[in-house]
């Protein structure tokens, strides 16, 4: 799998995280215990950090970045659907981003909320906790999701995470 260090800066990545052999992971990248990097996903740190918690799963094709003046950080037990962008922005723990949404710069996703697949979250806009942030803009509209609203996608993923830990193989 490519993992790269960037001059000093040397990707971190728990024992137990599921890093597929074809995400790309640059530069100064923390990864948490039982989270998942799946296939395509790009995590490049070069100009500042990007942490990533525990139980996190990264899905397939999406792209965190950072830039001199904004980290990215995600939280744990949170969802990244597929084609997701990140970039500059914090995303705390039990949310999820939907398929192809794109959070950007200083933007805060709060616990247990929810980006709709394809919403684009603006510079500095904040979805408080519980809330769904739908369109493009993003139209947030509060108090619509429980406590664990999406704890099945993420213990789905840790489990799918330790299997193709440990039985992904290649074969040609």
């Amino acid at each position: 799998m490519p993992i790269y260090a960037l001059g000093d800066q040397i990707p971190e990545i728990h024992e137990t995280a599921y890093i597929s052999p074809e995400a790309t992971i640059i530069g100064n990248v923390v990864i948490g215990a039982d989270s998942s990097v799946w296939p395509h996903a790009v995590l490049r740190a070069d100009d500042n950090y990007i942490r990533i918690g525990e139980g996190t799963s990264i899905q397939d094709g999406s792209v965190l970045h950072c830039t001199e003046f904004h980290e990215t950080v995600v939280g744990n037990f949170c969802t990244l659907g597929h084609l997701a962008h990140l970039e500059g922005c914090t995303v705390h723990d039990h949310a999820l981003v939907g398929s192809g949404a794109i959070v950007l710069h200083n933007a805060v996703i709060h616990s247990h909320s929810l980006v709709g697949a394809a919403a684009m979250v603006p510079g500095g806009v904040e979805v408080p906790p519980h809330a769904m942030a739908l369109g493009v803009p993003v139209k947030i509209l509060l108090d619509k999701l429980p406590e664990h609203h999406a704890q099945m996608n993420v213990e789905s993923y840790i489990g799918r995470g330790r299997r193709f830990r440990a039985e992904l193989r290649r074969l040609d």
